[in-house]
């Protein structure tokens, strides 16, 4: 049942509805910090939990069943100053598979130009027009990231208007102190992610998102054979994408997420099925090659 339908039965029934999109889980490590006031990060943790999960990101209303489920973890490895922070953010999404238990993952990056300001009991806040604050202007590009991916798992291209908002995100911060943002600072970094994503010479790679979850997990419960094919025809994009460019972003991100994954629905594949992908898999994910060869060590059926 698609979000829009669920809404129209929820708001005719009665059936109270409630609006935030989010049921984001936050950690923070700061075990590389010695000498400093412990109970600073613990109150930063519970700012950033109530940013992410009690803000409206969207126009869409969401159930309690609906919220997206995602992780935010953050590791300091220094602190500059008393309210001034450098560290990693990591960033997973993962998303429910109809008629089944099993969450897919979606998406699983890193970010290494985690620098910001944050002073305990401050309220946190996002301004859309003047990015101010370094640490809600990062966590809101990343929601919008996280929205962009989950909607595209649900509809073909689903998820522009967050890619968008993203990039307007990035837009604005091209004259911020720091890091990520620009495209000289690095390959992989905020700026060349949604370059990727907002880019329509990379558009197989999200119409692959949607025939990948959409038309090839969702019915994988009732009708295995049929799902598993038609995730074998939709990883013909990657190949796309990776031919025109070998190093982007998002080619990494994908096999990042799903390289287990992968491995398990096409260790139960055919031989023929098997073959296919793992022309696939040994030309876009070669790091990864000892591992998608437990696909061809388990016996076809």
């Amino acid at each position: 049942m698609t979000k829009s339908i669920l809404l129209f039965i929820l708001i005719f029934s009665g059936i109270s509805v409630i609006g935030q999109e989010f049921r984001c889980n936050v950690s923070i490590s700061s075990s590389r910090i010695e000498g400093t006031n412990k109970q600073i990060f613990e109150t930063m943790r519970t700012d950033i939990y109530e940013f992410m999960n009690n803000r409206k990101w969207s126009d869409n209303i969401f159930t309690t069943d609906e919220r997206i489920e995602c992780t935010i973890f953050i590791q300091i490895t220094q602190q500059l100053a008393a309210d001034e922070f450098v560290g990693t953010l990591q960033v997973q999404l993962n998303r429910p598979v109809f008629n089944s238990s099993y969450n897919t993952p979606v998406l699983n990056l890193k970010d290494n130009d985690l620098q910001f300001k944050y002073v305990e009991f401050q309220a946190m806040d996002f301004d859309q027009t003047s990015n101010s604050d370094p640490l809600t202007n990062i966590l809101a590009f990343y929601a919008n990231i996280i929205l962009g991916f989950d909607f595209d798992t649900f509809s073909p291209f689903g998820g522009t208007p967050y890619f968008q908002k993203a990039r307007d995100i990035v837009n604005r911060s091209q004259n911020a102190a720091e890091k990520g943002w620009r495209a000289f600072e690095g390959n992989f970094n905020r700026f060349w992610l949604v370059e990727n994503l907002t880019n329509t010479a990379y558009g197989p790679f999200r119409d692959l998102l949607y025939r990948y979850h959409r038309l090839g997990l969702d019915i994988m419960a009732d009708k295995p054979d049929l799902g598993r094919s038609e995730i074998t025809d939709a990883l013909k994009n990657m190949q796309v994408v990776y031919r025109s460019k070998p190093d982007t972003y998002i080619n990494r991100l994908f096999f990042d997420a799903k390289s287990d994954e992968l491995v398990n629905i096409f260790s139960k594949s055919n031989s023929d099925e098997k073959s296919r992908v793992m022309t696939i898999f040994t030309e876009c994910d070669p790091s990864n090659s000892g591992k998608y060869q437990k696909i061809s060590d388990q016996k076809s059926f």
